[in-house]
């Protein structure tokens, strides 16, 4: 029987993506290869309990919410989790994964929606990102670039417009929490006419910005 490992499963208000401000599912999972300067869940990267893809089914239907996200953690470090993203599919659920886009996304259900992190310089991972996952995104999925500093800004910039990122799939830019403020990169998106979404973290600002579990 497949089983992963899990960090927490829990109910809260999705705070990225295009579907922030809903009631959201959301099922940790434990590791990742990553280690990105400003990572919020390194939590993570150890721990975690085994359980089989029955019970961590169980444990998000008793939420009664229909949309979950799978994330990490980097999920799919874990080979079992393409099949947990099929299985919460299969069973109704709205799926959300969550990736940093170093590893192919080939495997996953096309039911689910991938949020594909593709990491800029200042996370120090940008040299770990698989191009070749951005020709797998189809328009059900969403690319998100954490945003650092100025040079993260127009490294990202760059890649956006030369990959026609926003004809592929909705563009994401999301400032590092308690760092890059939002005012300046609202601006410079303005002032180059990026066809890109800006996002905030809203969880760590409708609850403590180190919280676990929400």
């Amino acid at each position: 029987m497949e089983s992963l490992r899990v960090t927490e499963i829990f109910h809260s208000i999705q705070g990225e993506s295009t579907r922030a401000g809903e009631p959201c599912v959301f099922v940790r999972l434990t590791g990742c290869p990553l280690r990105c300067v400003w990572c919020d869940t390194a939590y993570a990267f150890h721990g975690g309990d085994e359980m089989s893809l029955d019970a961590v089914a169980a444990r998000v239907k008793r939420y009664g919410c229909s949309l979950v996200e799978v994330t990490g953690g980097e999920p799919l470090a874990q080979p079992a989790a393409p099949a947990l993203i099929t299985r919460l599919c299969d069973d109704g659920f709205d799926v959300l994964l969550e990736t940093s886009g170093a590893l192919d996304i080939t495997p996953v259900d096309a039911r689910a929606a991938v949020i594909l992190d593709v990491k800029c310089p200042g996370s120090a991972m940008a040299d770990r990102m698989d191009w070749d996952n951005l020709r797998r995104l189809t328009p059900n999925d969403q690319i998100k670039f954490v945003i650092a500093d100025r040079d993260d800004y127009d490294w990202a910039a760059d890649v956006v417009t030369r990959r026609r990122l926003a004809e592929r799939c909705p563009v994401l830019f999301s400032p590092v929490f308690g760092g890059q403020a939002l005012r300046p990169l609202a601006e410079w998106i303005l002032r180059d006419r990026l066809p890109v979404r800006v996002q905030t973290q809203l969880h760590k600002l409708i609850w403590e910005p180190d919280m676990r579990g929400v």
